[in-house]
């Protein structure tokens, strides 16, 4: 048998707030990982997915080493147990892919449940959250029909979580409703004791981890005296060596275990437990950990090989958005396998980026098209070309939309793209839509979107940036939130989508609207391209809670081929090349690009650059924005970024030719009526912050700057009229 594994990471979305003692979850980040025998064809499919801050395997460099011991594998055909024994979440992923692969299907073992016949009785959870969203969930899971409700307790006050269980008891008796509750180590050791006293009264199954792990000896006085049996669970993780878990359990005595495959050892290592549990005559049962239906399935599985005795916490596998879809269902209070039901096609949901065009589908605003409904043919219009302007008119952004998708799902492997014009006229290049894929992917996986993610799309479509926005929409299976390009696109959008593409004047406009900032605080990856971005905007965006970016790029490189932080702890002034693209600088210090898959050949830019020691950039200006005054070559760039902070009016620096000095510096200011009366102390005033030869000899004043249509300044229209002035 001849194996090969891939790693597919995915950003899971909860439906609703995951709270525990620990914090409140709101997305969970999973390893797929599809094992194949490349002789037979046949494949299975594992999960690897760590708890934040909890899991023992839970490091900064996880995908390294997991795709080290997935190398392994593939050299020796076999797990090695005892090196993967520190790694529990990445054995589990291993044992149960290749328990995938070995049966062919989902029925990983044959079991009762695996044939359907007989469903696994589960516990209802309720997570941490405000009283009144608790009482709700509780009432919706007795309807429901559960027996068995497990609580999540220590996130509000005590005295309210007693409230909640007095209301369960008072309605409900132990016969009819077990009750257990979980801690995850809230309670201090001074007041456990009496908070399981006072918790008994309730008549409760028991209790999870009342107190941080690793007191082993306070943990084991309380198993000792509590009136209400205690069970272990974070108190296992970590605990990998045999001896180790027999020391525990001598040392703790408790009344139960709960075992989580992917914290406590994987499969293996939850059968060792069990196993030496069941020497010292303590109980067990098994629960899931917040994984997707794919690691819910495997512990499922196995689960129903067990003599089960209780009901188990296998009820997580629903909570999120972007679930793959599973044969597995909960009815009443059972988990049930559905082997009579299809499953899911693995080849395409573990394949995260599509790049035939023949399979891409395009989903606007929910709404789903494919190549069929976007091609055009024999002259005539496309199924979608004509939806959208009947609907939305001929000359409508929709209109334009449909029009760029017909063109992408021709038979042609180029795309007409024109460059944005800041510098000279634009110019029409033919582009590969295969390097337009390449980039995407690129910036796909950068930024970590997935299927389903809205993606805002308020650029034209002539250009490279608007294009761009949609080719991820189709390599990634975003969602396109479709506005028509304006200066207040967040002004048009119900709620922030999960990626913008914005320009600085589109950003700088909605921070000075309320509603405005607020969607757009709410952007999970917001990218602004098409233009520096200047000291007073940067720290305007600073605090933001999501991630911000500034782009580097041009429409050779196919939009942007860097990015670096505006906001947070990762803020910089550095840009970080995307993966695949090695920077360098020519001898006359401008910046060379060596990217294979969106350029044939290197490309030299007009942008002088530095580099610092870690090989990241910055941009200090263009060649052709060098002004020659008097011998002394002055960047337009720095004397703008200078201007910028002390300057409340929008301008642009030029130069036009002067018999004296050779060049004089020109700058051109947008002035309106209801500007201040002291305006000309106001420029006089920012003017004596610059060096005495880098201040502009003449001003020239206009009520609208010359911008591209991207918004950018148009350097060769701004020289024009300081040439004419």
């Amino acid at each position: 048998m001849s194996l090969k594994i891939s790693i597919i990471p995915r950003t899971l979305h909860f439906k609703q707030p995951a709270g525990t003692s620990r914090g409140v979850y709101l997305t969970r980040k999973v390893w797929y990982i599809r094992l194949e025998d490349t002789v037979s064809g046949q494949f299975g499919i594992g999960e690897c997915a760590p708890l934040p801050q909890l899991s023992c395997d839970d490091i900064p460099q996880y995908e390294e080493v997991l795709a080290a011991h997935c190398r392994a594998v593939e050299k020796s055909g076999q797990i090695d147990y005892e090196a993967l024994r520190d790694y529990p979440s990445m054995l589990f992923g291993l044992e149960t892919a290749m328990a995938h692969l070995h049966a062919g299907s989902l029925r990983l073992w044959d079991t009762p449940f695996a044939r359907g016949e007989e469903g696994i009785t589960i516990n209802g959870l309720i997570w941490m959250g405000k009283f009144e969203e608790m009482y709700q969930r509780i009432e919706e899971k007795l309807k429901a029909g559960f027996h068995c409700i497990k609580l999540k307790i220590g996130a509000i006050d005590f005295e309210s979580e007693m409230q909640l269980l007095e209301h369960i008891r008072r309605h409900f008796t132990p016969q009819q409703i077990e009750l257990r509750v979980d801690a995850n180590g809230a309670f201090s050791p001074q007041d456990a004791l009496d908070k399981l006293k006072r918790l008994s009264q309730y008549s409760l199954h028991s209790i999870e981890q009342p107190i941080r792990a690793g007191q082993w000896e306070i943990m084991g006085q309380l198993c000792a005296s509590s009136p209400l049996p205690i069970a272990l669970d974070e108190e296992l993780i970590g605990v990998n060596r045999t001896a180790d878990k027999e020391r525990l359990l001598d040392t703790i005595r408790p009344q139960y275990i709960i075992l989580k495959p992917s914290l406590h050892g994987g499969i293996n290592g939850a059968e060792e437990w069990i196993r030496l549990a069941k020497e010292r005559s303590i109980g067990y049962w098994i629960t899931s950990a917040l994984e997707s239906n794919v690691g819910l399935n495997a512990i499922a599985q196995w689960c129903a090989t067990l003599p089960l005795t209780m009901p188990q916490g296998l009820g997580t596998g629903m909570l999120f958005t972007d679930n793959i879809d599973y044969p597995l269902h909960i009815e009443g209070d059972r988990l049930w396998f559905n082997p009579k039901e299809q499953e899911p096609d693995f080849n395409t949901l573990m394949s995260r980026f599509i790049t035939d065009t023949a399979e891409q589908t395009i989903t606007i605003e929910g709404h789903t098209y494919t190549a069929a409904d976007a091609t055009a043919s024999d002259e005539l219009p496309s199924a979608l070309q004509t939806a959208m302007r009947e609907q939305y008119g001929k000359d409508s952004f929709m209109a334009d939309l449909s029009d760029f998708l017909s063109e992408w799902f021709n038979e042609k492997d180029t795309i007409t793209v024109y460059s944005s014009g800041s510098t000279g006229a634009p110019k029409e290049m033919q582009v590969e839509k295969q390097r337009m894929m390449n980039s995407a992917v690129m910036t796909v996986s950068f930024l970590d979107l997935y299927r389903n993610d809205t993606a805002l799309l308020c650029m034209p479509l002539r250009y490279i940036a608007g294009k761009m926005v949609v080719v991820r929409a189709l390599v990634a299976g975003l969602n396109l939130i479709v506005v028509e390009p304006c200066g207040h696109p967040m002004s048009k959008v119900k709620e922030a989508p999960a990626f913008a593409a914005l320009i600085p004047m589109q950003v700088y406009n909605s921070m000075q609207n309320t509603e405005e900032k607020e969607k757009l605080m709410g952007i999970k990856q917001l990218i602004i391209g098409g233009g520096p971005v200047d000291e007073a905007l940067s720290k305007e965006l600073c605090d933001f809670p999501n991630k911000v970016w500034s782009t580097y790029g041009m429409t050779e490189t196919l939009s942007h081929i860097a990015l670096r932080r505006l906001n947070g702890k990762e803020a910089s002034e550095w840009y970080t090349p995307l993966e695949g693209i090695t920077v360098s600088a020519s001898q006359e210090g401008a910046l060379l690009i060596d990217a294979p898959q969106l350029n044939a050949e290197p490309l030299q830019t007009n942008d002088l650059v530095e580099f610092n020691a870690t090989h990241q950039f910055r941009i200090l200006g263009r060649k052709d924005n060098i002004i020659n005054t008097g011998g002394v070559k002055v960047q337009i760039e720095k004397v703008e970024e200078t201007l910028r902070p002390v300057l409340p009016y929008p301008f642009i620096i030029t130069s036009a030719p002067d018999a004296k000095f050779g060049e004089c510096i020109v700058m051109i200011i947008e002035l309106h009526p209801e500007n201040h009366d002291d305006v000309n102390s106001i420029i006089e005033n920012a003017l004596s912050v610059l060096p005495p030869y880098w201040r502009p000899k003449r001003i020239i004043t206009t009520r609208s700057l010359p911008l591209t249509e991207t918004g950018k300044p148009d350097r060769a229209r701004a020289k024009r009229i300081a040439v004419d002035d």
